[in-house]
Formats: structure tokens, sequence, C-alpha cells
């Protein structure tokens, strides 16, 4: 087997506008149709996607409360990691710098699900 790119990842969320409101508004990521009738949002980033599937009964818990890079997390590469950074600040999102001292940091979505935000 030769895996050759990566096409989609799936995310559950408890709550479709708030998560459309992260990812979207927050993050600024482009929403794509979706040929699907169940709950939920797709994103487009280059050649890959994001999936959110809701599922109302969602109860996330970090495994690692200290280091939420020790989590399940998606990484995404910004180009200016400064201005993520205030971006998340303004809308009240929770952060973490990166334990290992790169220039990373580490968000959650309104459900808890971890996101690394790195310098590209």
């Amino acid at each position: 087997m030769e895996i050759i790119q990566p096409l989609h990842t799936a995310i559950l969320v408890s709550h479709q506008e708030r998560a459309e409101h992260f990812y979207g508004e927050v993050l600024g990521l482009t929403k794509v149709d979706r040929p699907f009738s169940f709950a939920g949002t797709w994103y487009q980033i280059g050649n890959f996607q994001i999936h959110l599937i809701v599922d109302s009964a969602l109860e996330l818990k970090l495994n690692n409360a200290e280091k939420w890079g020790r989590n399940a997390h998606i990484a995404l590469a910004v180009k200016d990691l400064d201005a993520a950074k205030a971006k998340l600040a303004a809308a009240g999102c929770p952060m973490q710098a990166s334990a290992s001292g790169r220039a990373a940091l580490f968000t959650q979505d309104p459900d808890g699900n971890v996101i690394e935000l790195s310098a590209g």
C-alpha cells in the first residue's frame, strides 16, 4: 500500500452553528457543499477538507489537560502566528503555547477539540 495524500479529517461537534462560527469566522476556513442530509459542515483547505459531523450527545474530555498537544488534535499552518493569536484572543478562545518552544499554539473549538496552529 502507498498512501499518496490526505483527503479529510472528521471532527465531531455538538452544535452546528456554534462550530460554524469557530471554523468559518474565527479560523476563516472556506465552507464547501456537502452531498449528505445529516447535520454537518465541510471546509476546504487546499486539497484537504475538514468535515464537521454533528453529534448532539458529544462529550469530549482532554486526556492531558496540562499539555493540549498530547491529545488528539489537528495541526494547521498559518501565515502569521501572531495575527492568529490576536484573532483567537479577540474571539475569547482558549490558547496554550506549544510546550516544545517552537512557533506554535493550541486552541480548542467550542466542544474542546484541539487545534494546533503552527507558523507556516
